[in-house]
């Protein structure tokens, strides 16, 4: 019996039109001004557990008070300071600039006392022509740092991104940080990304250069996990 070949075929002008056409659509989509996504899961509007009370709340970067800007300036230092260490007060300027963008979305946490302890910022996005949430900032005070908050955040970002039809949740973290790599990488079970420099560099041979970060992703479906961790010598060609 002869074998029939099947070759994958290139796909037309308009076939990438339309995709293209459809990620813009969803980027819209989500960021709808009259859409809250917190409001979407109720169940994540309080995170309770023996000793501890909190409550989340939605935000938005251009409607930010001026007490919260200098608390997330602020937090951001204590946390981050130290992972970034020369790089920071470069880096600290460029997270000023994105703190107060109207794309930065947030999810503030506040105590008992309805003073804020942490946030999560995410916002909409295209990586590699999939449609992605990126996690921009989890900061949590350091006495509020492991006890589940994080991965609560994270849950609740993952819901939000799946709502959404996001292919992915992608971030980005520095290497020093050992804390927060264990925290994505085996407490979440995120990947190295296919994009994240360091599997970039091994594929294509390049030696002696390393960036001071790692690009992570869980991935929802296999388009997005075909682009976003499997790692593909045509993507490079």
């Amino acid at each position: 019996m002869e074998e029939k070949v099947i070759m994958a075929t290139k796909p037309t002008r308009s076939q990438i039109m339309q995709r293209k056409k459809r990620i813009d659509q969803l980027i819209r989509s989500a960021y709808s001004p009259d859409k809250d996504h917190l409001s979407e899961f109720p169940h994540f509007r309080h995170y309770n557990t023996p000793g501890l009370s909190l409550v989340l709340e939605s935000g938005r970067g251009d409607k930010l008070s001026s007490n919260l800007k200098q608390y997330i300036q602020k937090l951001l230092k204590v946390n981050m300071e130290g992972p970034y260490g020369a790089e920071w007060p470069a880096e600290e300027k460029v997270k000023r600039r994105e703190m107060s963008s109207s794309e930065a979305l947030y999810i503030f946490v506040r105590n008992v006392e309805e003073s804020v302890i942490g946030f999560v910022q995410y916002r909409f996005t295209i990586e590699e022509e999939i449609p992605v949430l990126y996690v921009y900032e989890l900061q949590l005070e350091p006495t509020y740092q492991g006890k589940g908050v994080g991965k609560f955040l994270m849950q609740l970002v993952e819901l939000i991104a799946c709502k959404n039809c996001m292919g992915a949740v992608v971030l980005t973290v520095q290497k020093r940080n050992s804390s927060a790599i264990n925290f994505y990488l085996n407490k979440l079970r995120y990947n190295i990304s296919a994009i994240s420099p360091s599997k970039v560099y091994q594929l294509i041979g390049v030696i002696g250069q390393e960036k001071s970060y790692e690009i992570l992703c869980k991935t929802f479906d296999h388009e997005a996990k075909a682009v976003l961790e499997v790692i593909c010598l045509l993507y490079f060609i």
